[in-house]
């Protein structure tokens, strides 16, 4: 075994002990000063992220977006760290506090996991995002990111390491695998002992692998197949930019809608209408024998088409007979992430959000939301499609269980 990988994992482990007791005030001075290391550094940043986007730019052209910073990227990443640095601290926090008939007092209380790592592709940002995350929850960190964003990562944990240094913190909780091969991963997947969780993000390949292989428990992020369903009653002008705005305005995160379903009632009127903004955003449309024949310069779609997570600029239409139909082609394509129904019809609206199995389910407002800062939480770890442990964007109350403090006058157990 690689013992750089175990070293890492032991460092982040001795780091977390001491971690779990600071106060908030120095974990948020700490990530303050995270904060200004990144801005101080922001043009090394920007130098080795050049370097990662000429890699990729031969290489894996799709990546460019997500892979891409810029000084306000960088500025945002800076101000999200201060964000979650504001955040109310949820370790400590009494969950429930109840006596038992013979005198016990037990509390149930917040704690952090311990030492979080994460195996993450393309996106830097992420590195500050988990980073603040993690401290603030009173976790240590073990960091893996991709090849693709290697110098990146690299000059990110380098510049809040300096930052922190500069003020006289401790920088051990923070551990970056500076490995992006396939052995340093799957070394990573076997620290149980070391690494109390593991938190994949990225494509479902990444996903599926650690998954599979992982011996530390994991919280499974998912990949992003969500829908935008115009039931009867929509407004057509609110629908069309809900439409737009879940597909266009950022395709290639996992929050993008990547299917449109009309209800048949209008379908006629309705769709020649969105096809056409959607066209003109530059978006390429496959749909079903319906919608073939109301424009038929649409692109056939296949059960392939309605399965996947184009992360393109391509969509999926299906007509579908009604809500039913809807609810039912949404818990079959669908991976649990992200379903909007726009509709003025209000019984249609609760019925869509009991049956639609997601951990974010809309009613007329874009899927693009589903994100931890959009959701208040300063940032997130990624987005749980699962149901234990987690769901939804993971903020800092995912990044915590919790133990119970009882406390007695001598009690013994007849």
């Amino acid at each position: 075994m690689n013992n750089s990988v175990k070293e890492i994992c032991i460092a982040a482990r001795n780091a977390s002990l001491s971690l779990a007791q600071w106060s908030t005030e120095y974990k948020n001075k700490f990530l303050m000063a995270a904060a200004q290391g990144l801005r101080s550094a922001a043009q090394d940043v920007l130098d080795a992220n050049a370097r990662d986007m000429e890699l990729a730019q031969s290489s894996r052209p799709q990546l460019l977006d997500r892979l891409k910073l810029t000084p306000s990227r960088i500025e945002d990443m800076a101000k999200g760290m201060e964000d979650v640095a504001q955040l109310p601290d949820p370790v400590g926090e009494v969950i429930e506090r109840f006596t038992r008939p013979n005198g016990l007092e037990i509390e149930r209380v917040r704690v952090p996991l311990g030492v979080v790592g994460i195996i993450y592709e393309a996106r830097p940002n992420v590195t500050a995002d988990t980073i603040a995350l993690c401290v603030k929850s009173g976790n240590s960190v073990v960091l893996r990111g991709s090849g693709d964003a290697a110098y990146s990562n690299r000059a990110i944990v380098s510049a809040i390491k300096a930052g922190l240094t500069a003020e006289g913190f401790d920088t051990e909780c923070i551990q970056l695998l500076d490995d992006s091969g396939r052995e340093g991963a799957e070394q990573l997947m076997r620290m149980n002992g070391y690494l109390d969780v593991l938190i994949p993000r990225g494509g479902a390949g990444l996903i599926a692998s650690v998954v599979q292989n992982s011996t530390v428990p994991v919280i499974e992020t998912g990949t992003g197949n969500c829908h935008v369903y115009v039931e009867g009653s929509a407004d057509f002008d609110m629908a069309t930019a809900i439409v737009l705005n879940s597909k266009v305005q950022r395709p290639s995160v996992c929050n993008a809608a990547e299917s449109l379903l009309v209800d048949l009632s209008i379908a006629q009127e309705y769709l020649p209408l969105a096809i056409g903004a959607l066209r003109q955003s530059g978006i390429v449309v496959k749909g079903c024998d319906r919608t073939c024949a109301i424009d038929p310069s649409c692109d056939r779609a296949t059960d392939e088409d309605y399965a996947a997570e184009f992360l393109s600029c391509v969509i999926s239409v299906k007509v579908v007979e009604n809500l039913t139909e809807a609810i039912a082609h949404i818990n079959k394509f669908g991976t649990r992430h992200s379903e909007c129904i726009v509709t003025a019809d209000a019984d249609a609206a609760q019925t869509f959000l009991n049956a639609v199995d997601a951990a974010a389910v809309y009613v007329n407002a874009s899927t693009r939301f589903t994100d931890g800062g959009q959701f208040g939480y300063g940032a997130e770890l990624g987005i749980s499609t699962q149901k234990l442990h987690a769901r939804g964007p993971i903020g800092l109350r995912e990044l915590t269980t919790y133990k119970y403090l009882v406390r007695g006058t001598g009690q013994v157990r007849e």
